[in-house]
Order: C-alpha cells, then sequence, then structure tokens
C-alpha cells in the first residue's frame, strides 16, 4: 500500500529531542524554541515568530489581536479547513464566505469588495497548496476600507509572492507544523507579527495573559497576570523535532519540489488531451510543494478514480467540504453571492502521495497505474 502521506523524518529529531529532555526544560520557550523562532525569523524576513501548539491557535491568536468582537464580520474562502473560520468563530464574528477561483482554488479577489459591509472587520486569506493568493489586489482592498489581513498560510511555509514569503504580507500570517506538512512538530505552529503594536500583545496571550516572556527574557522581577490568554506555548519537544527537520529544510524543499515536477511533466499529456485540469501557479508565485493535486470531469469520475486507484494500493485524498454547506458553515456563515467555482471546483479535485523520501520507483508506479485508469476509461492507447 502506497500512503497519501507520511510525516518528514530527517534523523535528526531524536538527537535534538534528547538534549531537550537532558536540559530538564520541557515546557516551551527554551533553547529550541527560541533557535527555531530565530531560524523562521531569518528565513521569512519577519519581524517576530512565535511557535505555537497548532496552526489552529495561531489563527486563534490571531483573532485575539486583531480585536474582533461579537457581531464583527470576517471574509473568508469557504474551500479551506475548518480551523480558517472556528478561529474568528470563538470571538464571536460573523463569518462572510466568497467564492474561489478555478485555476489555484484559492478566494477570489475580485468578489471581495461585494462582501464588504460596516460590519466587516477583516479578511481571512487561505494560500492552498502554498500557492498564493493575489495578495496585491486584497491589499489595496484592504487599504481602501481600512481591514485587517490575517494570512492563512498553514500550507504556504517558504511560499513567496513576488519574492515576498507567505505569511509575512498582511497584519498576521499563522502557519502550521502538522505531521501532514512540509515540516512537522507533530502538532504545532508558528504565527508571524508582521505589525509591531501587536508583538507584546501576541507574547502575553500565548503565555496565558501573563508577561512571563518578560520575566523570561530577564525585562522584570516577577510576572503577572495582565491580559487574556491561554495556553498556546508549545513544549520543548515538539520544538527540538521541529529544529531537526529546519536544519534540513532546503533538503526537503528540494525533495519535494522534484516530486511535484515529476508529477507535472507525466501528467501534462492528460491536461493536454483535456481530461484532467492540473495546479496553476500564477505569475510572480513561488510554492513550496505542499501538495499535488489533480482535477477530474466531475464529482463521479473522481469518485471512480480515487476508487481504482485505492484497490491497486494507492490511497489518494479528496480534500475541504465546502464550509458554506456544511452544518457549522450553514447556522454561524452565509456565502456572499453565487457559488460557481467552490463546490464544483472541489468536487473534482483529489490529491496525490506527496511526502519527504518518497521514492523515485513509487513515484512511477503511481503515474503508471493513471495512465491505465484513463487507458481503461477512455482508451488512449
Amino acid at each position: 500500500m502506497i500512503p497519501f502521506n507520511i510525516p518528514p523524518y530527517t534523523g535528526n529529531e531524536i538527537k535534538y529531542i534528547r538534549d531537550a529532555i537532558k536540559s530538564h526544560h520541557l515546557c516551551g520557550d527554551g533553547k529550541y524554541t527560541k533557535i527555531c523562532s530565530q531560524w523562521l525569523e531569518r528565513k521569512l524576513g519577519a519581524k517576530k515568530i512565535l511557535l505555537t501548539t497548532s496552526g489552529t491557535a495561531a489563527l486563534e491568536m490571531s483573532a485575539l489581536l486583531c480585536d474582533i468582537k461579537p457581531g464583527d464580520e470576517v471574509i473568508l474562502p469557504s474551500f479551506t479547513f475548518p480551523s480558517t473560520a472556528t478561529a474568528f468563530l470563538l470571538v464571536g464574528a460573523k463569518l462572510v464566505f466568497v467564492d474561489i477561483r478555478s485555476d489555484t482554488m484559492n478566494i477570489d479577489e475580485n468578489k471581495i469588495e461585494a462582501a464588504i459591509t460596516p460590519k466587516t472587520k477583516a479578511i481571512c486569506v487561505m494560500h492552498y497548496g502554498g500557492v498564493s493568493c493575489e495578495m496585491r489586489k486584497i491589499a489595496e482592498i484592504s487599504q481602501k476600507y481600512r481591514l485587517k489581513i490575517i494570512e492563512d498560510a498553514a500550507q504556504g511555509i517558504l511560499s513567496t509572492y513576488y519574492n515576498a514569503p507567505l505569511g509575512t504580507i498582511g497584519d498576521i500570517g499563522c502557519y502550521s507544523f502538522h505531521e501532514t506538512k512540509n515540516y512537522s512538530m507533530g502538532e504545532g505552529g508558528a504565527i508571524s507579527i508582521n505589525n509591531e503594536k501587536y508583538t507584546e500583545q501576541a507574547e502575553m496571550i500565548r503565555e496565558k495573559g501573563t508577561n512571563r516572556t518578560k520575566f523570561i527574557r530577564g525585562e522584570i522581577n516577577k510576572y503577572y497576570w495582565v491580559t487574556y490568554g491561554s495556553s498556546y506555548l508549545p513544549s520543548e519537544l515538539n520544538a527540538a523535532h521541529l529544529w531537526g527537520q529546519l536544519i534540513s529544510a532546503k533538503k526537503i524543499y528540494e525533495t519535494r519540489i522534484n516530486q511535484w515536477n515529476y508529477y507535472y511533466l507525466n501528467l501534462i499529456k492528460f491536461q493536454e488531451a483535456g481530461l484532467i485540469q492540473l495546479p496553476t501557479i500564477p505569475k510572480g508565485c513561488k510554492h513550496n510543494a505542499h501538495l499535488f493535486y489533480i482535477k477530474l470531469q466531475n464529482l463521479n469520475e473522481r469518485n471512480q478514480f480515487q476508487s481504482f486507484m485505492k484497490q491497486n494500493g494507492i490511497i489518494c485524498s479528496t480534500h475541504y467540504i465546502p464550509l458554506h454547506s456544511s452544518p457549522a458553515g450553514l447556522k454561524f456563515g452565509r456565502f456572499n453571492g453565487e457559488d460557481v467555482n467552490t463546490t464544483n471546483e472541489s468536487n473534482k479535485l483529489i490529491r496525490l502521495p506527496l511526502y519527504y523520501n518518497l521514492p523515485k520507483i513509487t513515484l512511477k508506479k503511481i503515474i503508471a497505474f493513471i495512465e491505465k485508469f484513463f487507458e481503461n476509461k477512455h482508451r488512449l492507447r
């Protein structure tokens, strides 16, 4: 059986986890939390990076930092993971979903403005598959209406938009280091503070509403409960695991890009024959090969393809069920405008196996069975 995903593992992780255990500092903000944050700040050119317990936690922190209140509206795509929505729902916001683009599966920047009302407080974009949304247009809209931009860059670590790293373009960026991501700490994430006025507040929110981070740095003699917050600081064990991968980040990145390119080059003939659609990478976007998907003709053919591949020992995965059509989405949000692409395109999409150290011989096998599927169904040969 060829799995859809295997969490990345370089072989360095155990060494650093053991070192963290020996340090007798396991609760976070120790050696590995700091060096991971510093590495990310240098690599991304970010003003401040704080590791979090998850990408979801980073999104929840962003909602608090942007001072989103009950009744405020947040614009977001419906084609995204529930965490993008629940982070704002927890602070009482109303969710306003807009349609996506059919080429990138990202929020349609041309449909955002029509969804803005006097209650709109923020736009939350999600960079699907590590391919950037059209941030220039979105930035123009945010400036015109004085709205906050929150980037859900859970899939976008080391991707760029006109050389600007994703997660560093809006007011706040959120990353995930879940086991399905390019770099993993099992469960974990990070928040990028791109507006310096949020930095001190972010440190307190992450540390249960206290100024303990200042105390650890030696800036104060005692720490106090100062504001609202929660336990968003990850364990040193998680950070040590992540460090074992960040020091091999270039190798992991190149391995995934090579796999992505192999898929594209070997499947382009099916796109040219009008049988599938491959991912689109717009001008100015550099992606990180977070995932590789194909889109078939319709839901029925997508399901046939998935079943065929599974019967031959290859696990391919669909992705999000649009949030606006889910029980919670119907209860807590509304879809602005017409759903032209969100449901239709998500019904056609399926992801192929892609993970660090996926063998070349396995890639060839996957391609061979894709070819066989179309030979059987469409008699290409």
